[in-house]
């Protein structure tokens, strides 16, 4: 897991990624290493729905990509298209029935879905579904767009049909891949908020959530899917219905801020790129005087590059990460929290002692962690420490696929920069400006959400997100 299991930072949701082959490829064992190079987007569960014969078949479990499939399982999985899935739970337990993809039965046959995003009126239809009958087997929204799905199918002529009709009823974020028989299909919500792309590998197209896994199966990327569109793959080749778009796209910014990898491209912008120019902003928006600039591994180090550049302040590797601290690692009691932190990441003495520093990360979420790291580079004797963050305080939760705690468990909810900087034990903190933030995805060809930075949601979501998080504080 990325950024060393670290607690207090946001989680994705999922990864999605879906091949039709022209060319007699291994479908299941290209859609492994694509979920591989994936991984970072859910660390829970994964699973693989291949099409064989036009029978569909899969196989999911609890746990990483390398962890869930062996070189038998992936044999017996062999057919002519497949979807793949890896997850991170924001709707739904972490538990084996919510595992993707979903495998259904439905009047015309099978059909496999996964999905990457959330709905914000999933208990609504699912309440309205169960009083007219309706069965689910899981706790997940994505099984109430499974359910639609083949409900409208009853009463269309084509699948495109049902899913152009689901997506009139559905409101929130989604990229879906879906395996039919005879066709692979990839959806993306009218407001674009999560990312997924086309991609061909000779003859076959595949869809993704993001380029990297284009890259790691040697597939070339072709274009974003739209927002509002649905993307059909058949043996006689690749069409497209625009349904209708929202007048103003929405991709998370997040994605660029944390999410994706920074050798992917997402809507036309280079992930790496955007984070590069985050902390080069940061550093106009906040100059300080320091010795050298290091960022917090992983997703803190390209902003700090970024910050170094602008400033003319030395870059320096600040910390160690222990790779083989994963999933499996025993979390110290709450009276060894400090070693925890320590065993997963340690300061560079020989850089650090006798310097102040300028310390670059992505976000702060609850502050706990950030703490820690401070007082690492405290102890391994660094005279100063000024917390740099690349992107704006965190102060509103996110409903569209990001597990965000409650508002009041949000630090900047709750308290101003010069709190939330005594209370980590900073010499200084400050924050990229959302002015500064939406200018550094540059090329992209979407607008962006930030209603978690200003509380400004594309659509209506539940009462919390329109309440102050603490008494007396104003979030202006």
């Amino acid at each position: 897991m990325k950024d060393f299991e670290r607690p207090d930072k946001l989680r994705e949701e999922c990864g999605v990624f879906g091949i039709l082959s022209k060319n007699n490829h291994d479908v299941s064992r290209l859609t492994y290493y694509a979920l591989y190079a994936l991984q970072h987007r859910g660390q829970e569960s994964c699973g693989i729905a291949v099409n064989k014969g036009g029978d569909i078949t899969h196989h999911k479990a609890m746990g990483l990509v390398p962890e869930v499939f062996s070189g038998k399982v992936l044999n017996e999985l062999n057919g002519k298209s497949a979807i793949g899935h890896v997850r991170y739970s924001t709707t739904g337990a972490s538990l084996i029935e919510n595992a993707q993809p979903l495998v259904i039965k439905y009047k015309d046959g099978k059909m496999a879905l996964a999905h990457n995003g959330n709905l914000v009126n999933a208990s609504a239809i699912r309440e309205k579904l169960e009083e007219n009958g309706a069965i689910f087997q899981s706790t997940i929204d994505s099984e109430v767009i499974a359910n639609l799905i083949s409900r409208y199918r009853g009463h269309n002529d084509s699948i495109e049909e049902a899913i152009a009709q689901m997506m009139k009823d559905v409101k929130g974020s989604y990229a879906l891949v879906i395996l039919t028989p005879n066709k692979l299909l990839g959806i993306r919500d009218p407001l674009g908020i999560r990312p997924l792309c086309i991609g061909m590998l000779d003859d076959s197209y595949v869809l993704a959530s993001e380029t990297c896994a284009l890259d790691a199966i040697g597939a070339n990327f072709i274009r974003d899917v739209e927002p509002g569109e649905i993307v059909i793959i058949s043996d006689d080749g690749i069409n497209s219905i625009k349904t209708e778009m929202e007048k103003e796209s929405k991709l998370c910014i997040f994605e660029h801020i944390y999410f994706a990898r920074p050798d992917s491209y997402i809507d036309g912008a280079s992930v790496y790129r955007a984070r590069f120019e985050a902390g080069r902003l940061l550093a106009i928006e906040n100059p300080v005087d320091a010795d050298l600039v290091i960022g917090v591994p992983d997703s803190g180090i390209t902003a700090a590059l970024g910050y170094s550049e602008e400033s003319g302040i030395p870059y320096a590797q600040g910390f160690i990460k222990n790779r083989y601290v994963g999933r499996t690692f025993i979390q110290p009691d709450q009276g060894k929290r400090e070693i925890g932190v320590r065993i997963k990441l340690n300061a560079m003495r020989n850089a650090i002692e006798g310097k102040r520093v300028i310390m670059v990360d992505d976000s702060i979420v609850r502050g706990t962690t950030s703490k820690r790291i401070v007082q690492l580079l405290r102890d391994a004797g660094a005279t100063e420490v000024h917390l740099k963050i690349s992107s704006p305080p965190v102060k509103y939760s996110c409903y569209f696929g990001i597990d965000t705690p409650s508002r009041k468990h949000l630090t900047a909810a709750c308290h101003t920069v010069e709190e939330i900087k005594d209370m980590i034990g900073a010499d200084s903190l400050s924050y990229l400006s959302i002015d500064g933030l939406v200018r550094t995805p540059i090329g992209s060809k979407l607008g962006f959400c930030k209603a978690c930075f200003d509380g400004n949601y594309p659509m209506e979501v539940p009462a919390e997100g329109n309440k102050y998080a603490c008494d007396g504080f104003n979030k202006e």
